[in-house]
This record gives C-alpha cells, sequence and structure tokens, in this order.
C-alpha cells in the first residue's frame, strides 16, 4: 500500500466536518481490504523459488515468480480496480514475466558511504526477444516494509506496473528502498542521497544480471509514483549529473519539495487532506533522526504521548491503525505550527533541503496530478514544471498534466497506461 501517504495519507485539517473526515477513513480501511484480496490473489501465482545465483559482480539473484498472461490481466481487469478504487483501460498483457529478487551491494551516503547489502526486483519479459527497453519504478511508502518491488506478492503497485510493462516487453527494475525489502538498516523514508543511491545501484546490479543471461537493454524509462514520484525525480537528478542517457521520466503524485508537502499540512491544510498523513511525519522524524546521525529528533517532533507509539510504526512493530490520532495537532509539538519555529528547526532544515527540482532538467518529464488528491496538492504537482519555465526564458522540457478529479490512489492508477503510451513514443 503506498503510503506517501499509504494510498490515502493527510492529516485532518479541518476537522469541522468530522463525518467527511469518517467516511475518507472508511474508504481507506476498504482500500485496504482491497488490497489484501490483491495480495493473496497475488501470491497463488507465485512459482517454485531457485536458489540465488551469483554473477561476476558479486550480484546475487533468485527466481522468485512467473505470473503468466491470464494473472497479469487479471491484475489490469479485476486487481487494480479494487485496490485503487477506479476503472481504468490497460492495454493488455502480451507475455509472461519472469520475476527475480535482486541482491546488491551499495553505500549508505549519509553515514560516510558504509557499505551495506540491499534488495529489488527484475522483471523479465517472456519472449524470444534478446534486447528490451527498461522502466526503472520508484516505490511509493508502505506500511509493512515487504510491501515493495522484490516482493510482488504483497506490492499492488509494483503489480500493476509489471503488468503494464513487463507484461509487454519491458524490462522493469524497482530498488526497495533501504530499510526495506531484505536489508537490515533502518528506513530511510525521504533521505534522498540514499534514495538516489539504492535505485543507482539496482539500475546497475539488474545490468549485470542482464548481462549473464545474454539479454541487453535499450531505452531507459524511469517512474515513480507518490514518494516514488520524489525518489524518481531526485534518481533523474543523479543520473543526469553521470551523462546516463534518461528517454523519459514520468510521475504521478509526485511532491518534490518534502518542505512544502509537510509545510502544507501544518499550515495550509485543506478540508479534504487524508486522514492519515500524519505517517509522514512520523516516517520522516525518525528517518532523518537515524541517517543525520541526530538523536533525539523524532522525539522533539513528536509529542511525548504517541512517541511510543510512533517508534513503533516506523520500526514496523505490532501496533493498532486506529490508535494513530488523526488529528495533526495532537501528534506533532505544538511549535511546529509555528512557520518559523519548524523552518528553523533541525527538522525543518532537513525538509527544507530535501527537494528535486531546482537544477536545469535535460529529460523529457511528466508529472501527472489529479485534480481531488488528498496528499499532494495540485500546486506542488505542478512545482516542477513552474520551477523549470520560470527559469529564464522558460524550460519546457517538464509538463504537469492532470489526470481530471483523481485522488491519490485514482491519479496512479490512471497515469500508468499515459506513462506506457508516452514511453512507446519515445
Amino acid at each position: 500500500m503506498n503510503a506517501l501517504a499509504c494510498h490515502a495519507i493527510g492529516p485532518v485539517g479541518d476537522l469541522r466536518d468530522a463525518r467527511s473526515a469518517l467516511s475518507r477513513l472508511v474508504g481507506f480501511v476498504s482500500a485496504f481490504a482491497a488490497m489484501v484480496v490483491m495480495i493473496a490473489s497475488a501470491g497463488s501465482a507465485r512459482a517454485d523459488e531457485a536458489a540465488p545465483i551469483t554473477v561476476p559482480s558479486g550480484v546475487s539473484y533468485e527466481l522468485i515468480g512467473r505470473w503468466d498472461v491470464d494473472k497479469l490481466n487479471q491484475i489490469l481487469t479485476v486487481d487494480a480496480p479494487k485496490v485503487f478504487d477506479i476503472a481504468v483501460t490497460y492495454t493488455p498483457a502480451t507475455n509472461a514475466v519472469r520475476l527475480y529478487r535482486v541482491t546488491y551491494s551499495s553505500i549508505v551516503p549519509e553515514k560516510n558511504n558504509k557499505p551495506i547489502m540491499a534488495t529489488g526486483l527484475l522483471a523479465v519479459p517472456e519472449t524470444d526477444a534478446t534486447s528490451f527497453p527498461v522502466m526503472s519504478y520508484q516505490h511509493g511508502s508502505v506500511y509493512l516494509k515487504t510491501q515493495v518491488p522484490s516482493f510482488p506478492d504483497q506490492s499492488p503497485e509494483t503489480q500493476l506496473i509489471i503488468a503494464q510493462f513487463a507484461g509487454q516487453g519491458y524490462v522493469v527494475i524497482g530498488a526497495d528502498y533501504f530499510g526495506m525489502g531484505s536489508s537490515t538498516e533502518p528506513e530511510g523514508f525521504g533521505v534522498i542521497a540514499s534514495q538516489q543511491q539504492a535505485s543507482f545501484d539496482m539500475l546497475k546490479a539488474a545490468q549485470a544480471v542482464l548481462d549473464q543471461m545474454k539479454l541487453s537493454t535499450g531505452k531507459l524509462f524511469i517512474g515513480g509514483w507518490s514518494q516514488g514520484g520524489f525518489a524518481t525525480m531526485a534518481f533523474l537528478e543523479r543520473l543526469e549529473k553521470v551523462d546516463v542517457k534518461i528517454d523519459g521520466a514520468a510521475t504521478a503524485s509526485g511532491p518534490a519539495d518534502v518542505y512544502s508537502l509537510l509545510s502544507g499540512f501544518l499550515d495550509f491544510p485543506r478540508k479534504n487532506d487524508a486522514p492519515s498523513a500524519n505517517l509522514l511525519y512520523i516516517l520522516s522524524a525518525f528517518s532523518f533522526e537515524n541517517y543525520y546521525g541526530l538523536p533525539g529528533l523524532a522525539r522533539s517532533v513528536i509529542a511525548d504521548g504517541y512517541y511510543d507509539l510512533a517508534r513503533k510504526v516506523y520500526e514496523r512493530q505490532p501496533y493498532a491503525f486506529e490508535d494513530i490520532p488523526t488529528d495533526l495537532r495532537k501528534l506533532i509539538r505544538s511549535d511546529y505550527f509555528d512557520p518559523d519555529f519548524f523552518a528553523n528547526s533541525a527538522y525543518g532544515k532537513i525538509a527544507l533541503a530535501t527537494q528535486a527540482y531546482r537544477w536545469i532538467i535535460k529529460t523529457p518529464v511528466h508529472n501527472y496530478y489529479g485534480e481531488a488528491d488528498e496528499v499532494v496538492s495540485v500546486g506542488l504537482a505542478r512545482l516542477v514544471m513552474t520551477y523549470q519555465q520560470g527559469i529564464g526564458g522558460g524550460n519546457n522540457r517538464v509538463e504537469a498534466i492532470s489526470t481530471g478529479p483523481t485522488d491519490h490512489r485514482g491519479t496512479f492508477a490512471t497515469a500508468v497506461p499515459l506513462w506506457k503510451k508516452w514511453f512507446d513514443g519515445q
């Protein structure tokens, strides 16, 4: 379940309409139930797992499943509409897909390049072709550390990407962010350099595996939803800086500026803000504390009465979701509702530096946004284009595109086939 907003994250900014907030929460629970069905359905399609294979570079990979055309089309026509609560027409899958979990070495830039092991997904079309375009998918935030690409049975967003892209001739890769998947590190929610590193090293690891399989690659595309939209823009910056050619980058409901995202719920709440956005503050506060070496940072952000619960949420320990307050003012210390305090705090300064749009973008970019998105506002979703077009005569490489009156989940589900059509034409 995605969670820059957990498919529906957002605080109840205006609690005057309690019935509306309750209705949104009920909708969230319904979506969660549908997701459980989708996860169970995908799990039934698993192939027998094979022993890991090591390639000369030290990367290893193991077969974790094979999804046939019928399974992929079930995702497109039955499962995804239930989870994302919207009817969307997708082009049908035409080939089966073999799924591999890749384990690779990486480093944590924020911790003096500490060496670690990380995991990710490689999905290979089962066709006679020997060369494929590549789609690197950056996942959204999730409740469980295994709801990520390398555990596709548990990740509905990944399932949709596999069905729409790998099921139609694209190699799909997807890094599990540090702390997710099989990683033993703490989670690095919104930790920009580590997210860039995870995706960059996964791209290299996937290439090593494909070389072992004697498969080659053509055009490279990248995409992501919600937090994955942010990670996609950050990854794009990293790739452009080292002169890796990207043929197109696309996001859905992607907040390119984490400070703006957090400030919005604190300072300018909207009536449609999703009631679970407080998870953003929990995950980011603990992640920033762990990765930037700031003991006590999370405690300085989270109210005393909810600190222990928040720590359980971050560490993925058992907890009752309903115990998390929907009123952000109960969860966050009151000082942070003063814009000047937030901006000058250690937490705020890190958030302010966590942006992925202030460079001269060279790659064609499509940022899709929903006009009823309860997590990422229209203004924030259009920010990259607005900034780039505001540079001198304007950089027209970035286009912000509306998916209509869609919510956070609906924006992703609607954008995915639009990504595919655009990528196919590049």
